[in-house]
Protein backbone atom coordinates (compact mmCIF):
# COMPACT_ATOMS: atom_id res chain seq x y z
CA UNK A 1 0.00 0.00 0.00
CA UNK A 2 1.25 3.45 -0.84
CA UNK A 3 2.15 5.64 2.13
CA UNK A 4 -0.53 8.29 1.31
CA UNK A 5 -3.25 5.64 1.02
CA UNK A 6 -2.18 4.05 4.30
CA UNK A 7 -2.29 7.37 6.17
CA UNK A 8 -5.68 8.24 4.62
CA UNK A 9 -7.20 4.90 5.69
CA UNK A 10 -5.81 5.29 9.22
CA UNK A 11 -7.29 8.79 9.48
CA UNK A 12 -10.73 7.58 8.38
CA UNK A 13 -10.55 4.73 10.90
CA UNK A 14 -9.62 7.08 13.73
CA UNK A 15 -12.45 9.46 12.84
CA UNK A 16 -14.97 6.62 12.76
CA UNK A 17 -13.78 5.43 16.18
CA UNK A 18 -14.07 8.83 17.83
CA UNK A 19 -17.73 9.28 16.89
CA UNK A 20 -18.83 5.92 18.31
CA UNK A 21 -21.26 6.38 21.21
CA UNK A 22 -20.01 5.41 24.66
CA UNK A 23 -22.43 2.52 25.06
CA UNK A 24 -20.88 0.81 22.02
CA UNK A 25 -17.47 0.90 23.69
CA UNK A 26 -18.65 -0.02 27.15
CA UNK A 27 -21.56 -2.31 26.39
CA UNK A 28 -25.31 -1.75 26.39
CA UNK A 29 -26.33 0.59 29.19
CA UNK A 30 -22.77 1.79 29.77
CA UNK A 31 -22.47 5.19 31.41
CA UNK A 32 -19.09 6.81 31.89
CA UNK A 33 -18.21 7.51 35.56
CA UNK A 34 -17.99 11.20 34.73
CA UNK A 35 -21.67 11.11 33.69
CA UNK A 36 -22.84 9.56 36.97
CA UNK A 37 -24.55 11.67 39.61
CA UNK A 38 -23.84 10.02 42.93
CA UNK A 39 -26.44 10.45 45.64
CA UNK A 40 -26.72 10.41 49.40
CA UNK A 41 -30.13 10.14 51.08
CA UNK A 42 -30.75 11.92 54.39
CA UNK A 43 -33.91 10.78 56.13
CA UNK A 44 -35.16 7.37 54.97
CA UNK A 45 -38.80 6.93 55.98
CA UNK A 46 -41.70 6.24 53.63
CA UNK A 47 -41.12 9.31 51.46
CA UNK A 48 -37.49 8.43 50.82
CA UNK A 49 -38.52 4.98 49.63
CA UNK A 50 -40.69 6.55 46.94
CA UNK A 51 -37.98 8.99 45.96
CA UNK A 52 -35.48 6.15 45.67
CA UNK A 53 -37.64 4.39 43.10
CA UNK A 54 -38.31 7.54 41.10
CA UNK A 55 -34.74 8.82 41.11
CA UNK A 56 -33.31 5.42 40.28
CA UNK A 57 -35.25 5.57 37.00
CA UNK A 58 -32.97 8.41 35.98
CA UNK A 59 -30.12 6.58 34.20
CA UNK A 60 -27.40 8.88 35.57
CA UNK A 61 -28.06 8.34 39.29
CA UNK A 62 -26.31 5.96 41.69
CA UNK A 63 -26.70 5.81 45.47
CA UNK A 64 -23.54 5.75 47.57
CA UNK A 65 -24.70 6.54 51.08
CA UNK A 66 -27.62 7.24 53.38
CA UNK A 67 -28.22 8.58 56.86
CA UNK A 68 -30.97 8.32 59.45
CA UNK A 69 -31.45 8.49 63.22
CA UNK A 70 -33.42 5.20 63.23
CA UNK A 71 -31.00 2.27 62.83
CA UNK A 72 -33.70 -0.15 61.63
CA UNK A 73 -34.97 2.18 58.93
CA UNK A 74 -31.37 2.91 57.97
CA UNK A 75 -30.61 -0.80 57.50
CA UNK A 76 -33.78 -1.28 55.46
CA UNK A 77 -32.90 1.58 53.14
CA UNK A 78 -29.29 0.43 52.72
CA UNK A 79 -30.59 -2.95 51.55
CA UNK A 80 -33.17 -1.46 49.19
CA UNK A 81 -30.79 1.11 47.72
CA UNK A 82 -28.14 -1.54 47.14
CA UNK A 83 -30.73 -3.58 45.24
CA UNK A 84 -31.64 -0.53 43.15
CA UNK A 85 -27.97 0.06 42.36
CA UNK A 86 -27.73 -3.53 41.18
CA UNK A 87 -30.07 -2.70 38.31
CA UNK A 88 -27.31 -0.40 37.00
CA UNK A 89 -23.91 -1.01 38.56
CA UNK A 90 -23.43 -3.28 41.56
CA UNK A 91 -22.42 -0.74 44.21
CA UNK A 92 -22.73 -1.06 47.99
CA UNK A 93 -24.47 1.67 49.99
CA UNK A 94 -23.01 2.91 53.28
CA UNK A 95 -25.26 3.95 56.16
CA UNK A 96 -24.43 6.73 58.62
CA UNK A 97 -26.02 7.66 61.92
CA UNK A 98 -24.80 11.26 61.51
CA UNK A 99 -25.66 13.05 58.29
CA UNK A 100 -22.60 15.30 58.40
CA UNK A 101 -20.40 12.23 57.98
CA UNK A 102 -22.23 11.58 54.72
CA UNK A 103 -21.74 15.19 53.61
CA UNK A 104 -17.99 14.91 54.16
CA UNK A 105 -17.70 12.32 51.39
CA UNK A 106 -16.19 13.99 48.34
CA UNK A 107 -17.48 11.25 46.02
CA UNK A 108 -21.12 12.26 46.62
CA UNK A 109 -22.45 14.83 44.14
CA UNK A 110 -25.93 15.48 45.51
CA UNK A 111 -28.19 14.72 48.45
CA UNK A 112 -31.88 13.90 48.78
CA UNK A 113 -33.37 15.41 51.94
CA UNK A 114 -36.53 13.63 53.09
CA UNK A 115 -36.44 14.38 56.80
CA UNK A 116 -39.26 16.01 58.79
CA UNK A 117 -39.64 19.70 57.98
CA UNK A 118 -37.87 21.00 61.09
CA UNK A 119 -34.55 19.61 59.75
CA UNK A 120 -34.75 20.91 56.17
CA UNK A 121 -32.95 24.24 56.60
CA UNK A 122 -30.02 22.98 58.66
CA UNK A 123 -29.30 19.98 56.43
CA UNK A 124 -29.74 21.82 53.12
CA UNK A 125 -27.50 24.70 54.17
CA UNK A 126 -24.86 22.25 55.43
CA UNK A 127 -25.10 20.38 52.12
CA UNK A 128 -24.71 23.57 50.08
CA UNK A 129 -21.62 24.51 52.11
CA UNK A 130 -20.14 21.10 51.30
CA UNK A 131 -20.72 21.58 47.58
CA UNK A 132 -23.66 19.19 47.18
CA UNK A 133 -26.66 19.75 44.94
CA UNK A 134 -29.95 19.13 46.70
CA UNK A 135 -33.38 17.61 46.25
CA UNK A 136 -35.42 18.76 49.25
CA UNK A 137 -38.90 17.52 50.02
CA UNK A 138 -41.68 20.04 50.31
CA UNK A 139 -42.48 22.27 52.09
CA UNK A 140 -39.05 23.76 51.66
CA UNK A 141 -38.82 25.32 55.12
CA UNK A 142 -40.55 25.30 58.49
CA UNK A 143 -40.26 29.09 58.82
CA UNK A 144 -40.00 32.03 56.44
CA UNK A 145 -36.57 33.02 57.77
CA UNK A 146 -35.25 29.49 57.20
CA UNK A 147 -36.48 29.54 53.62
CA UNK A 148 -34.69 32.79 52.82
CA UNK A 149 -31.49 31.46 54.43
CA UNK A 150 -31.75 28.35 52.25
CA UNK A 151 -32.07 30.49 49.11
CA UNK A 152 -29.08 32.57 50.14
CA UNK A 153 -26.91 29.52 50.84
CA UNK A 154 -27.84 27.78 47.58
CA UNK A 155 -27.04 30.93 45.61
CA UNK A 156 -23.82 31.63 47.52
CA UNK A 157 -22.40 28.16 46.88
CA UNK A 158 -23.85 27.93 43.34
CA UNK A 159 -25.84 24.79 43.99
CA UNK A 160 -28.91 23.34 42.27
CA UNK A 161 -31.92 22.72 44.53
CA UNK A 162 -35.17 21.13 43.44
CA UNK A 163 -38.14 21.42 45.80
CA UNK A 164 -40.43 18.39 45.94
CA UNK A 165 -43.51 20.28 44.68
CA UNK A 166 -43.74 17.84 41.82
CA UNK A 167 -47.14 18.95 40.52
CA UNK A 168 -45.17 21.47 38.43
CA UNK A 169 -44.01 18.46 36.43
CA UNK A 170 -47.56 17.18 35.86
CA UNK A 171 -49.21 18.21 32.61
CA UNK A 172 -52.73 18.97 33.97
CA UNK A 173 -51.37 21.50 36.45
CA UNK A 174 -49.12 23.12 33.85
CA UNK A 175 -51.96 23.28 31.33
CA UNK A 176 -54.32 24.84 33.89
CA UNK A 177 -51.66 27.37 34.87
CA UNK A 178 -50.91 28.31 31.26
CA UNK A 179 -54.62 28.79 30.50
CA UNK A 180 -54.92 31.10 33.49
CA UNK A 181 -51.68 32.94 32.72
CA UNK A 182 -52.89 33.64 29.20
CA UNK A 183 -56.35 34.87 30.21
CA UNK A 184 -58.50 31.99 28.97
CA UNK A 185 -60.95 32.56 31.86
CA UNK A 186 -60.56 36.33 31.79
CA UNK A 187 -59.42 38.30 34.82
CA UNK A 188 -59.04 36.20 37.95
CA UNK A 189 -61.41 37.38 40.69
CA UNK A 190 -60.89 34.81 43.41
CA UNK A 191 -59.36 31.41 44.04
CA UNK A 192 -60.49 28.69 46.43
CA UNK A 193 -57.89 26.23 47.65
CA UNK A 194 -59.11 23.07 49.36
CA UNK A 195 -56.51 21.65 51.74
CA UNK A 196 -56.76 20.44 55.33
CA UNK A 197 -56.43 22.19 58.66
CA UNK A 198 -53.64 24.42 59.99
CA UNK A 199 -50.84 23.38 62.34
CA UNK A 200 -51.67 22.64 65.99
CA UNK A 201 -49.81 22.47 69.27
CA UNK A 202 -48.38 19.08 70.18
CA UNK A 203 -49.97 17.58 73.30
CA UNK A 204 -48.96 13.95 72.79
CA UNK A 205 -47.89 12.18 76.02
CA UNK A 206 -44.26 11.10 76.27
CA UNK A 207 -43.53 7.38 75.87
CA UNK A 208 -40.38 5.22 76.17
CA UNK A 209 -37.87 5.78 73.38
CA UNK A 210 -37.23 2.75 71.13
CA UNK A 211 -33.68 1.40 71.32
CA UNK A 212 -33.10 1.90 67.60
CA UNK A 213 -33.95 5.61 67.66
CA UNK A 214 -31.65 8.51 68.51
CA UNK A 215 -34.48 10.71 69.74
CA UNK A 216 -32.35 13.69 70.75
CA UNK A 217 -30.98 13.96 67.22
CA UNK A 218 -34.45 13.43 65.74
CA UNK A 219 -35.54 16.53 67.69
CA UNK A 220 -32.39 18.27 66.45
CA UNK A 221 -32.71 22.06 66.32
CA UNK A 222 -36.30 22.13 67.62
CA UNK A 223 -37.27 22.57 71.26
CA UNK A 224 -37.07 19.27 73.11
CA UNK A 225 -40.13 17.18 73.99
CA UNK A 226 -40.71 13.53 74.86
CA UNK A 227 -40.96 10.74 72.29
CA UNK A 228 -44.27 9.58 70.87
CA UNK A 229 -44.69 7.04 68.04
CA UNK A 230 -47.07 9.36 66.17
CA UNK A 231 -44.14 11.72 65.65
CA UNK A 232 -41.59 9.08 64.66
CA UNK A 233 -43.33 5.76 63.95
CA UNK A 234 -41.26 2.59 64.39
CA UNK A 235 -40.49 0.45 61.37
CA UNK A 236 -43.10 -2.07 62.50
CA UNK A 237 -45.76 0.51 61.60
CA UNK A 238 -46.25 -0.62 58.02
CA UNK A 239 -47.96 2.63 57.05
CA UNK A 240 -44.85 4.50 58.26
CA UNK A 241 -46.76 7.76 57.97
CA UNK A 242 -45.39 10.14 60.57
CA UNK A 243 -47.79 12.50 62.31
CA UNK A 244 -45.06 15.04 63.03
CA UNK A 245 -46.37 17.07 60.09
CA UNK A 246 -49.47 18.10 62.05
CA UNK A 247 -47.64 19.62 65.01
CA UNK A 248 -46.04 22.98 65.75
CA UNK A 249 -42.26 22.82 65.91
CA UNK A 250 -41.99 19.92 63.45
CA UNK A 251 -44.46 20.55 60.61
CA UNK A 252 -47.12 23.01 59.50
CA UNK A 253 -50.26 20.90 59.38
CA UNK A 254 -52.04 20.35 56.10
CA UNK A 255 -51.49 24.04 55.29
CA UNK A 256 -47.83 23.33 54.56
CA UNK A 257 -48.22 19.65 53.68
CA UNK A 258 -50.76 19.94 50.85
CA UNK A 259 -50.54 23.71 50.63
CA UNK A 260 -46.98 23.27 49.38
CA UNK A 261 -48.60 21.62 46.35
CA UNK A 262 -51.80 23.60 45.87
CA UNK A 263 -50.75 27.12 46.91
CA UNK A 264 -47.68 26.45 44.77
CA UNK A 265 -49.82 26.09 41.65
CA UNK A 266 -51.63 29.33 42.56
CA UNK A 267 -48.27 31.13 42.74
CA UNK A 268 -47.26 29.63 39.37
CA UNK A 269 -50.49 30.45 37.57
CA UNK A 270 -50.46 34.05 38.83
CA UNK A 271 -46.80 34.63 37.93
CA UNK A 272 -45.78 35.13 41.56
CA UNK A 273 -42.73 32.84 41.75
CA UNK A 274 -40.51 35.77 42.73
CA UNK A 275 -43.06 37.48 44.96
CA UNK A 276 -46.23 36.77 46.92
CA UNK A 277 -49.37 38.17 48.55
CA UNK A 278 -49.50 41.57 50.27
CA UNK A 279 -51.96 40.74 53.06
CA UNK A 280 -53.22 37.75 55.04
CA UNK A 281 -56.59 37.55 56.77
CA UNK A 282 -57.72 35.40 59.69
CA UNK A 283 -61.17 33.79 59.78
CA UNK A 284 -63.82 35.48 61.90
CA UNK A 285 -64.26 32.37 64.02
CA UNK A 286 -61.08 31.97 66.12
CA UNK A 287 -61.65 28.20 66.37
CA UNK A 288 -62.15 27.74 62.62
CA UNK A 289 -59.90 25.33 60.74
CA UNK A 290 -60.64 26.99 57.41
CA UNK A 291 -61.57 30.46 56.24
CA UNK A 292 -58.21 32.24 56.23
CA UNK A 293 -57.42 34.15 53.04
CA UNK A 294 -54.72 36.22 51.40
CA UNK A 295 -54.67 38.88 48.73
CA UNK A 296 -52.22 39.88 46.00
CA UNK A 297 -51.44 43.45 44.97
CA UNK A 298 -53.66 43.08 41.87
CA UNK A 299 -56.69 42.35 44.06
CA UNK A 300 -56.89 38.58 43.54
CA UNK A 301 -58.03 36.92 46.77
CA UNK A 302 -57.23 33.32 47.67
CA UNK A 303 -59.41 31.51 50.20
CA UNK A 304 -58.45 28.48 52.28
CA UNK A 305 -61.80 26.83 51.76
CA UNK A 306 -62.90 23.19 51.68
CA UNK A 307 -65.01 23.71 48.59
CA UNK A 308 -64.86 20.31 46.93
CA UNK A 309 -63.40 16.82 46.87
CA UNK A 310 -59.98 16.35 48.39
CA UNK A 311 -57.07 18.68 47.71
CA UNK A 312 -57.97 20.92 44.79
CA UNK A 313 -57.93 24.46 43.39
CA UNK A 314 -60.79 26.47 41.93
CA UNK A 315 -59.87 29.50 39.81
CA UNK A 316 -62.81 31.88 39.24
CA UNK A 317 -62.47 34.35 36.40
CA UNK A 318 -64.67 36.86 34.62
CA UNK A 319 -65.15 34.48 31.69
CA UNK A 320 -65.19 31.07 33.33
CA UNK A 321 -63.71 28.79 35.97
CA UNK A 322 -60.99 26.15 36.04
CA UNK A 323 -60.78 23.44 38.69
CA UNK A 324 -57.75 21.21 39.03
CA UNK A 325 -56.58 18.42 41.33
CA UNK A 326 -54.64 15.20 40.97
CA UNK A 327 -57.80 13.45 39.82
CA UNK A 328 -59.40 16.02 37.52
CA UNK A 329 -58.95 19.06 35.28
CA UNK A 330 -62.26 20.68 34.35
CA UNK A 331 -63.72 24.02 33.46
CA UNK A 332 -66.90 25.97 32.93
CA UNK A 333 -67.55 26.23 30.09
CA UNK A 334 -66.05 22.80 29.49
CA UNK A 335 -64.39 23.81 26.23
CA UNK A 336 -61.79 25.95 28.03
CA UNK A 337 -59.55 23.11 29.22
CA UNK A 338 -59.84 21.42 25.82
CA UNK A 339 -58.23 24.35 24.03
CA UNK A 340 -54.75 24.20 22.59
CA UNK A 341 -52.54 27.16 23.39
CA UNK A 342 -51.77 29.55 20.57
CA UNK A 343 -48.18 29.99 19.34
CA UNK A 344 -48.25 33.54 20.69
CA UNK A 345 -49.26 32.45 24.20
CA UNK A 346 -46.81 32.60 27.09
CA UNK A 347 -45.48 29.16 28.00
CA UNK A 348 -44.36 28.04 31.44
CA UNK A 349 -41.33 25.90 32.27
CA UNK A 350 -42.05 22.46 30.83
CA UNK A 351 -41.01 19.41 32.80
CA UNK A 352 -42.66 16.01 32.51
CA UNK A 353 -40.43 14.28 35.07
CA UNK A 354 -39.61 16.12 38.30
CA UNK A 355 -36.65 13.88 39.10
CA UNK A 356 -35.04 13.86 35.67
CA UNK A 357 -35.55 17.61 35.55
CA UNK A 358 -33.39 17.91 38.70
CA UNK A 359 -30.73 15.62 37.23
CA UNK A 360 -30.70 17.59 33.98
CA UNK A 361 -30.40 20.86 35.90
CA UNK A 362 -27.40 19.48 37.78
CA UNK A 363 -25.72 18.54 34.51
CA UNK A 364 -26.50 21.86 32.83
CA UNK A 365 -25.99 23.96 36.00
CA UNK A 366 -29.31 25.76 35.54
CA UNK A 367 -32.36 26.21 37.75
CA UNK A 368 -34.94 23.40 37.84
CA UNK A 369 -38.73 23.70 37.58
CA UNK A 370 -39.15 24.04 41.38
CA UNK A 371 -36.04 26.05 42.18
CA UNK A 372 -35.17 26.99 45.77
CA UNK A 373 -36.62 30.52 45.39
CA UNK A 374 -39.88 29.08 44.12
CA UNK A 375 -40.02 26.61 47.01
CA UNK A 376 -39.28 29.40 49.48
CA UNK A 377 -42.00 31.68 48.12
CA UNK A 378 -44.61 28.91 48.28
CA UNK A 379 -43.54 27.85 51.78
CA UNK A 380 -43.72 31.51 52.85
CA UNK A 381 -47.37 31.67 51.78
CA UNK A 382 -48.12 28.49 53.72
CA UNK A 383 -46.28 29.65 56.84
CA UNK A 384 -47.96 33.07 56.74
CA UNK A 385 -51.39 31.43 56.57
CA UNK A 386 -50.51 29.42 59.69
CA UNK A 387 -49.37 32.63 61.39
CA UNK A 388 -52.73 34.38 60.93
CA UNK A 389 -54.55 31.28 62.19
CA UNK A 390 -52.40 31.43 65.30
CA UNK A 391 -52.52 35.22 65.81
CA UNK A 392 -56.23 35.38 64.89
CA UNK A 393 -55.83 38.77 63.26
CA UNK A 394 -55.13 40.28 59.84
CA UNK A 395 -51.62 41.31 58.84
CA UNK A 396 -49.99 43.04 55.89
CA UNK A 397 -46.99 41.46 54.19
CA UNK A 398 -44.18 43.04 52.21
CA UNK A 399 -43.07 40.34 49.73
CA UNK A 400 -39.96 42.29 48.76
CA UNK A 401 -38.62 42.92 52.27
CA UNK A 402 -40.29 39.77 53.65
CA UNK A 403 -41.64 41.40 56.79
CA UNK A 404 -45.09 41.90 58.31
CA UNK A 405 -46.56 45.15 59.60
CA UNK A 406 -47.16 43.34 62.89
CA UNK A 407 -44.49 42.93 65.59
CA UNK A 408 -45.86 39.61 66.87
CA UNK A 409 -46.05 38.19 63.35
CA UNK A 410 -42.45 39.20 62.73
CA UNK A 411 -41.39 37.29 65.83
CA UNK A 412 -42.84 34.21 64.11
CA UNK A 413 -40.70 34.60 60.99
CA UNK A 414 -38.13 32.40 62.73
CA UNK A 415 -38.02 30.09 65.77
CA UNK A 416 -35.69 29.21 68.63
CA UNK A 417 -32.83 26.85 67.68
CA UNK A 418 -31.27 24.40 70.11
CA UNK A 419 -27.50 24.33 70.43
CA UNK A 420 -25.30 23.26 68.71
CA UNK A 421 -27.42 23.76 65.59
CA UNK A 422 -27.33 27.07 63.73
CA UNK A 423 -28.87 27.24 60.28
CA UNK A 424 -27.50 30.78 59.77
CA UNK A 425 -23.89 29.60 59.99
CA UNK A 426 -22.91 29.83 56.32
Amino acid sequence: MERKTFIKNMAWGAAAFTILPRHVLGGNGFLAPSDRITLGYIGVGKQAMGLLGNLNKCPETLVLATSDVDSKKLARFVERATEENGKKVATPVTGYAKYRELLERKDIDAVVVATPDHWHAQICIDAAKMGKDIYCEKPLALTIAEGRAMVNAVRKYKRVLQTGSMQRSWKPFRHASELITNGYIGDIKEINVSVGEPVRQCDLPAQPIPNELDWNTWIGPSLYRGYHPVLAPPIENTKDWAGWRYYHGFGGGFITDWGAHMFDIVQWALGMDESGPVSFHAPQDPLAKEGASFQYANGVTVHHKLWGPGNAIQFIGTEGTIEVSRSFLRSSPGSIVEQTLKPSDKRLYESDNHYQDWVDAIKKRNRPVADVEIGHRTASVCNAVNIVYELQRDVKWNPKKEVFDDAAANLMLSRPYRAPWDFMDF
